[in-house]
This record gives structure tokens, C-alpha cells and sequence, in this order.
């Protein structure tokens, strides 16, 4: 491995870990994990219902990461960051 390559490579991985808590919307994502919980969402959405969070919570995990968050934008569910 080259000098160079092993200093980049560190930097791309924190760059790749990075990206994902930058696609969420800061007035959502209140504590700023990177991800949307139930009442994050309801707090700016008051008429999503639990069911309407659990059918975009695919992983069932309680959590919307950003491939969730991506398909809810994409399907008009969930607003633009």
C-alpha cells in the first residue's frame, strides 16, 4: 500500500460514516444521531400516525435511517431535508 493510499483511506471512511447524518433535516433530527425517531417526526408532522412511521421503518429497528428517510422523501411520506 502506498503512503498516500494509507492516508486516504482513513480519511474516506470518515467521510462515508459522515455523510449520512448530514442528509437529515437538523429541525427533525433533533438529537442529531442521523436518524428519525417516531416522535422527532410527529414533533414537525403531528398527523403521521405510529402505523404510517412503521411501515416506513423497514429494519423495525424504531429508527428511520437515511435509506428509509430516502424512500419517504421519495414517496412525498416524508419532507424535503
Amino acid at each position: 500500500m502506498t503512503h498516500t493510499t494509507k492516508l486516504l483511506t482513513p480519511l474516506a471512511l470518515v467521510v462515508a460514516l459522515a455523510a449520512p447524518a448530514f442528509a437529515q433535516d437538523a429541525a427533525i433530527d433533533i438529537n442529531g444521531d442521523g436518524m428519525y425517531s417516531f416522535p422527532e417526526l410527529q414533533a414537525v408532522m403531528p398527523e403521521m400516525t405510529e402505523d404510517e412511521f412503521t411501515a416506513l421503518d423497514a429494519t423495525g429497528d424504531g429508527l428511520l435511517d437515511v435509506d428509509e428517510i430516502a424512500v419517504g422523501t421519495e414517496a412525498g411520506l416524508l419532507p424535503e431535508s
